[in-house]
């Protein structure tokens, strides 16, 4: 039996949908709120049985908190992957962030040694990869440093150190650190509000860039990694290193609409971050853009995926396939 948390979010659905596909019995966890329906969607991406796949899930309602509840998911389980996260990167929700991020990943890390768990895949980020000087690429092994780190950064990095006390305790582990995960289904927060805001057709865009993956290139790293003899170790999930201008203009193309031509200068997000930081006291509502964000806008961080490559013989696939049917699902919405 597979348990899957996070099964709600554009991993966890991804994943859910492969598993069992591949005849694989599967529980997933889901909060009070989560929409089921939207897994459902994105089953329907990409094949006419949905519905029927969607069945074959075992869904058990529980909190990362939530021992008792969780004991009850972790029953007759023999593999787990953690996807439940909160993608935050406002200061004001660093308490937050710890509960869901960190401490939920210390309860899921706990019960997987108190079932002997045979194998948990936890999904970090490269937020927890360090940064390179003079443009060289970041691997697996590149220091972190937790100055001018956001507050999503800290918590994942905590995260990823409750997983390795897992592996300290005889609980064979694996950790994927993707870039900015691309795919359809999700288009009101993450990845999705590129191609909201390319449908829009918005002048500007930000300087610097990142690493980039596809959805399914995730998913699949992930279960060859659980189905492989690899255990104890972190691997990079990134398919291209590219600028936030040329992953817009590739969505804007995809979406038939204008690609961004003006570039927002540093100094005009110097100014903004601290009209957001402003605007976030007097309003009490969540920061927009931090310090921290700009920071990490002022130059281009590239990622070495070498590992993968070595270790699993895994090829990457192009994002131009993963934005160009991402796209498609988006204009079969707004239709």
């Amino acid at each position: 039996m597979i348990l899957v948390t996070g099964g709600t979010g554009l991993v966890g659905a991804h994943l859910l949908l492969q598993l069992v596909q591949s005849g694989a019995t599967v529980k997933a966890i889901h909060r009070k709120t989560s929409d089921l329906k939207g897994v459902e969607k994105i089953f329907g991406y990409y094949t006419p049985n949905a519905h029927i796949l969607f069945k074959q899930i075992q869904w058990v309602e529980a909190e990362l908190s939530d021992i008792p509840a969780l004991e009850v998911a972790f029953e007759k389980v023999s593999r787990v992957y953690h996807c439940a996260a909160l993608v935050s990167f406002d200061p004001r929700e660093y308490e937050l962030l710890k509960k869901v991020n960190h401490e939920g990943t210390k309860n899921i890390v706990n019960l997987c040694i108190a079932k002997n768990v045979k194998k948990l895949c936890y999904v970090s980020s490269i937020a927890t990869i360090g940064k390179t000087p003079n443009h060289q690429r970041a691997t697996e092994e590149t220091d972190w440093q937790d100055q001018n780190s956001g507050v999503y950064a800290l918590t994942k990095m905590d995260a990823e150190l409750e997983v390795w006390r897992g592996s300290q305790e005889n609980i064979p582990v694996v950790i994927v650190n993707p870039g900015v995960i691309l795919g359809p289904g999700y288009w009101n927060s993450g990845s999705g509000l590129f191609f909201k805001t390319a449908y829009k057709g918005q002048k500007y865009y930000p300087p610097g860039g990142t690493g980039f993956v596809g959805i399914q290139d995730v998913v699949r790293l992930m279960v060859q990694l659980m189905n492989s003899t690899i255990t104890n170790q972190r691997f990079i999930a990134v398919a291209e290193n590219a600028s936030y201008k040329e992953i817009l203009d590739r969505i804007s193309k995809g979406l038939m609409k204008p690609g961004p031509t003006k570039k927002i200068a540093l100094w005009q997000l110097e100014i903004l971050w601290r009209l957001d930081w402003l605007r976030s006291l007097l309003t009490q509502k969540g920061r927009k853009l931090s310090k921290n964000k700009v920071s990490s806008l002022r130059k281009q961080q590239l990622y070495s995926h070498d590992k993968a490559k070595a270790h699993l013989d895994f090829a990457f696939e192009p994002l131009t396939d993963t934005i160009k049917f991402s796209c498609e699902k988006f204009l079969e919405e707004q239709a």
